[in-house]
């Protein structure tokens, strides 16, 4: 038996063995019917008991109340909880009772998933239950899920809350705090929602690649890799606007996607290297179309999340049926500082910056230092929905120059409590412009800005045959849902975000203990008490675990001579 396991997995360990010599499988390979859901007969049973007169439901029993010959226990399945009745004369009918009496009562622990055939009915406090007429294992668990305590009142104590451990443990923060799983339903609604909204415009959903010769379609550094049978190297997409582009001049009217983009840059509470985005682009419109559809758009999201367009998100209520304010770059910044930036060139902003107090280097352009600006000075101020429109051109080398304003693009970002989750373009058809501003990017790169975009020679002959007037979108789907969910850490809508390596436990030899004077046949009874290391140990109650040691050698039977308690005392200093 591995010295890293705790005194309860131990003993679930030795429960696994028990099971299998009375002949159970513990991990039973056949399909088990499940007829109803914890929430089906909470929801129904009262207004239709003929319907749950037999019934099958499975799940992990969450919570035990052993009362002799009849007992109560919490099944939880992906619904919800339910409570479930077991009396031993219904579930071993005949003279061996080693179901209820041994199997249930000894070997069956918090977290097993079991199946129960029965019928529904109110016990005579008004609960109502599942009456158990079949009992089944499922899956033994070996390990022990926290102990969450809820109250009568709803208040939870011991709750598993550490952010880091419910980040690397999601199938524990699930199972023990189920209430978090609303956020991945409302999570999958949004997607949907989206979607069946693109669908009936008669827009078609496409893949594009994730590995790409070249990394284009946004200023972004990318994750790279090596491909051993071509011998080249590729890069995980930062976006897959390029290649979208490509099927519009392929001839689709409308192609959109929903993926995985992959930036190697740094972690906070709205970015995670890997997110999910939504980038569609439709033919023949432009920039100020877009806009409207957008608005359409994410008010029908809304409605489908919440029922309603209003959200509340911390303390602001934000209102996602339009129209949305609209202001142009400059105009925002000249809002929020007083300072008109429209006509300086690099060194004047240079100086805004430095006057502003905000760190710049010597690798930023013009558009680089216009983006510093305004998300220090302005994006925090953008709570309710508000299109910031017309960029400068240095800032967007994909997106058409503006139709009356020299030196501006046709682009919007859509900025929603005081973050960006939508960009847009009347997008960039002229192939001879396309490469000049690609060759302005490769001037960037060599300054040293490794987010500037690299030459697609590829994109630019797919051009060259022509691309029709085109608007495309891109949505941050994990930023929207943080909104629609009011979550403020992008971790929270992600089932398993990035995390730094987790540290191993680390495991003391034997010699370890008995070098600070722990006899060798004690050795492994601490291991049971849960002490890997002669740190952990140290770190404990000295009377607490001396007094531990007697009754651990007490449950275990151990033949072996206790040590007085200053060798215990000993072992501390």
């Amino acid at each position: 038996m591995s010295i890293a396991l705790s005194e309860q997995e131990i003993i679930r360990r030795e429960s696994l063995q028990q099971l299998r010599a009375l002949g159970i499988n513990p991990y039973p390979a056949e399909e088990y019917k499940i007829t109803t859901s914890a929430q089906d007969i909470t929801d129904n049973f009262q207004t239709n008991p003929d319907n749950y007169k037999q019934v099958a439901i499975a799940g992990r029993i969450m919570m035990r109340r052993i009362m002799g010959n009849a007992s109560f226990f919490e099944l939880q399945d992906s619904s919800g909880r339910v409570q479930v009745y077991i009396k031993r004369d219904d579930i071993c009918p005949g003279e061996d009772k080693t179901l209820y009496n041994t199997v249930f009562k000894k070997l069956l622990d918090i977290g097993d998933y079991v199946g129960v055939k029965g019928y529904v009915f109110i016990t005579q406090t008004g609960e109502i239950s599942v009456h158990t007429q079949e009992l089944t294992i499922l899956s033994k668990s070996l390990k022990p899920l926290p102990v969450v305590r809820r109250d009568d009142e709803g208040n939870i104590y011991d709750a598993f809350t550490d952010p880091e451990m419910r980040y690397r443990q999601r199938y524990v923060d699930l199972t023990v705090n189920p209430e978090y799983k609303q956020i991945f339903i409302k999570r999958s609604k949004v997607i949907s929602a989206m979607r069946n909204y693109f669908n009936a415009q008669g827009w078609m959903e496409v893949e594009t690649p994730i590995l790409q010769a070249i990394h284009g379609g946004a200023a972004a550094r990318p994750f790279a890799t090596h491909h051993n049978t071509l011998d080249m190297p590729l890069f995980l997409r930062i976006a897959n606007e390029l290649y979208l582009k490509r099927l519009i001049v392929a001839g689709f009217d409308g192609v959109y996607e929903f993926g995985k983009m992959f930036r190697n840059e740094g972690m906070d509470r709205t970015h995670n290297p890997e997110f999910t985005a939504m980038e569609i682009y439709v033919a023949y419109k432009d920039y100020i179309w877009m806009m409207a559809m957008v608005e359409e758009c994410l008010e029908q999201v809304a409605r489908a999340v919440h029922g309603i367009a209003a959200v509340q998100v911390g303390a602001n209520e934000i209102n996602f049926a339009g129209p949305y304010t609209r202001l142009t770059m400059y105009e925002s910044i000249q809002k929020y500082t007083g300072i008109d930036v429209s006509a300086m060139d690099e060194t004047g902003l240079r100086e805004v910056c430095a006057d502003l107090k905000i760190e710049v280097d010597a690798s930023m352009g013009k558009g680089k230092l216009i983006d510093e600006i305004f998300s220090a000075k302005v994006e925090a101020n953008l709570i309710q929905p508000t299109y910031i429109t017309d960029y400068p051109i240095e800032m967007t080398p994909l997106a058409k120059k503006h139709r009356t304003k020299d030196g501006l693009v046709e682009r919007f970002e859509l900025f929603v409590n005081g973050k960006e989750i939508a960009n847009a373009y009347s997008e960039l058809n002229d192939p001879i412009d396309q490469r000049e501003r690609l060759e302005e990017q490769l001037i960037l790169a060599g300054r040293g800005d490794d987010e500037a975009m690299a030459m697609d020679d590829d994109f630019l002959r797919a051009l060259e045959y022509g691309m029709p007037p085109t608007s495309g979108l891109g949505i941050g789907i994990d930023r929207l849902v943080m909104l629609l969910t009011n979550q403020s850490t992008i971790q929270e809508v992600l089932f398993f975000p990035q995390m730094r390596p987790e540290k191993k436990a680390k495991v003391a030899t034997a010699d370890d203990f008995v070098k600070i004077g722990v006899p060798a046949e004690w050795v492994q009874v601490l291991n049971k008490m849960g002490f890997n290391t002669v740190e952990e140990l140290k770190a404990a109650n000295p009377n607490k675990v001396f007094n531990d040691l007697g009754g651990m050698r007490k449950k275990l039977k151990l033949e072996i001579t206790m040590p007085a308690k200053e060798v215990v005392m000993a072992w501390f200093e």
